[in-house]
């Protein structure tokens, strides 16, 4: 085992041990036995009382937009009354929230997780049709939204009974809603209402799109996150304790610093970046939208450490910062996730960004973004790998089709077993039955570890698209495509993008007689999926789709001739 990691590992048992501050214990939740943190918080409203020991440190930072820790958490605790006594939320009723990344979106997700109402994040992309799925199957009646998604809320505010309560200035639309701002303003000075709260009370239903069409909303529990959270608190310290000593002491002496590029509406933007930061004094610096020159900015002026993004974004940013005279020196952590970071990235932004640390997750929104991680000189000597488990709660096995566990170096599917499990798929028992056995999470991804336990993803068994860590069912795209009358057969797959990772590409026959283009399919989806969803690629056909012997659609040779075809137009341009 290489040194590195030995040391690594005598940091966590250390971390670990019986009185010490991540002692792990034996719990059961739902039946199963896991290992879990002896000092795990109560609740999530426990763990948000963390934010009262940094007070007067600024917190979020979004346009001009300033709160501190002590600021971010009286709104929500005065926002908390608002549910309770102006909207009359209780315990176990869903809130969603649907908006940009700001400020308003987190003191919503605190004000709610706090009392013991479930939190619903739901994807800004998403369309009206989109909206109308996920709201019927969540059940959520109150909706803070802003004003791009009230907009698209509109036409479904009378059938579903919606309330409504507006971050941004809704005053001059038709359809009604509350001010977030009023609401802060006639409830300023709350205390946060006090609600008896278990570790396995629900907490969140967060929407993942898969292999059976329409997405599934994953219910976590307050112990899921709050697992995940500390998992990677202990990750952190016991990283720091076997890195050599050589930061500049003007670095080491800032207040650590996030800048905030992924949705909040994923688990790594609201979990790894956003409630991580309440425990550890972390400020966000919130963009408005990706733009590189920017981020390059706002690193410089607001004195950013931490960076997390899809890979598309670190390599934007390493280009940039090539030939930028902007002062990047204090960023520390680049890190990565959402898909996979092509390899030869990380020795780029090594050579780059000389005293900044390249890293790389593994998670799922079933697993609330816990799994695996690779940083550091790890990372660059391993960048094909997501990194090795993330300690001490957090298992993985890698099992064949039949179940039975795959020795060091065979390929089969990860699974995983940890406490930041969700609980399963609301309203979906059976999706949940298939997913979820006996305490392990059956991923759906191919891959194998290596001796040292590094995990590699080669392959994905379920047909999802992942497309600048969005991920995109195969199966939702094509049920859109079908309902075009001219449609006969349409077949969705993905297809490399040196930016994206992957694109959604398709290929089409039409009914006889019928005439379509990709511009007229493409305008005809964009009334039924999220933009990011439409397919980069058509291809019309003027004969049945192949087929393999049981009559299904050989896909695997459509994607592997299509990306040929790509690839070549790609040499000749």
């Amino acid at each position: 085992m290489r040194p590195e990691v030995q040391q690594f590992d005598a940091a966590v048992a250390a971390l670990t041990a019986p009185g010490a501050p991540f002692a792990v214990t034996n719990v059961e939740a739902g039946g199963v036995s896991y290992r879990n943190y002896e000092a795990l918080p109560a609740n999530l409203g426990e763990y948000f009382l963390n934010m009262l020991n940094h007070g007067d440190k600024e917190f979020a930072l979004y346009l001009d937009e300033r709160y501190t820790f002590a600021e971010t958490y009286a709104h929500s605790a005065a926002f908390a009354a608002a549910l309770q006594g102006r909207l009359g939320v209780s315990k176990g009723e869903r809130v969603a929230i649907l908006s940009r990344n700001n400020p308003q979106w987190m003191m919503t997700f605190i004000a709610t997780l706090a009392t013991g109402v479930v939190a619903v994040p739901m994807n800004a992309w998403w369309t009206t049709e989109e909206l109308d799925y996920g709201l019927r199957d969540c059940g959520a009646r109150v909706v803070v939204a802003d004003r791009q998604r009230i907009e698209r809320l509109a036409p479904l505010v009378d059938t579903l009974g919606l309330t409504l309560v507006a971050i941004d200035d809704c005053s001059d639309l038709a359809v009604p809603a509350l001010s977030f701002g009023e609401l802060l303003a006639e409830y300023a000075g709350s205390a946060m209402p006090q609600v008896a709260v278990d570790c396995d009370d629900y907490a969140t239903i967060m929407y993942t799109s898969g292999s059976t069409g329409h997405p599934k909303g994953a219910l976590s529990s307050h112990r899921g996150i709050l697992s995940a959270l500390y998992s990677w608190l202990l990750m952190g310290i016991a990283s720091k304790q076997v890195e050599a000593a050589d930061d500049a002491p003007d670095v080491a002496e800032l207040q650590p610093c996030g800048l905030l590029t992924i949705p909040l509406f994923h688990c790594t933007g609201s979990h790894s970046a956003f409630l991580l930061s309440l425990i550890a004094g972390r400020k966000l610096v919130i963009m408005h939208r990706w733009d590189v020159q920017e981020a390059l900015r706002l690193i410089e002026v607001e004195k950013v450490t931490w960076f997390n993004g899809v890979p598309t974004m670190s390599a934007e940013l390493q280009e940039a910062a090539r030939s930028s005279k902007r002062d990047l020196s204090t960023l520390k952590d680049i890190f990565s996730g959402g898909a996979a970071r092509p390899p030869d990235q990380v020795g780029k932004l090594a050579s780059t960004f000389r005293k900044s640390i390249p890293g790389s997750g593994y998670g799922l929104t079933e697993t609330n973004a816990l799994g695996a991680v690779n940083s550091g000189a790890l990372y660059i000597a391993n960048p094909g790998s997501t990194g090795r488990v993330v300690p001490a709660v957090t298992e993985f096995r890698i099992t064949s089709a039949d179940g039975e566990a795959l020795p060091v170096g065979e390929r089969g599917e990860v699974c995983m077993k940890s406490p930041a499990n969700v609980l399963g798929y609301w309203n979906k028992p059976e999706a949940t039955a298939e997913a979820f056995r006996d305490g392990w999470f059956h991923t759906g991804d191919v891959g194998y570890m290596d001796e040292d336990g590094f995990l590699y993803i080669v392959d994905r068994i379920k047909e999802v698209i992942i497309r600048g860590g969005e991920n995109i069912s195969c199966l939702e795209v094509e049920a859109a495509i079908y309902s075009h009358p001219a449609v006969a057969e349409a077949a969705v797959f993905g297809l490399p993008d040196e930016r994206l990772g992957e694109v959604v590409g398709a290929a089409v026959l039409l009914h006889d007689a019928q005439a379509l283009d990709a511009a007229a399919l493409r305008d005809y989806l964009a009334g039924h999926l999220a933009g990011f969803k439409i397919p980069a690629h058509i291809w019309f056909r003027d004969e049945q789709l192949p087929r393999i012997a049981t009559g299904k659609i050989f896909k695997r040779q459509l994607k592997s001739d299509y990306a040929a075809e790509l690839a070549q137009q790609a040499e000749r341009a």
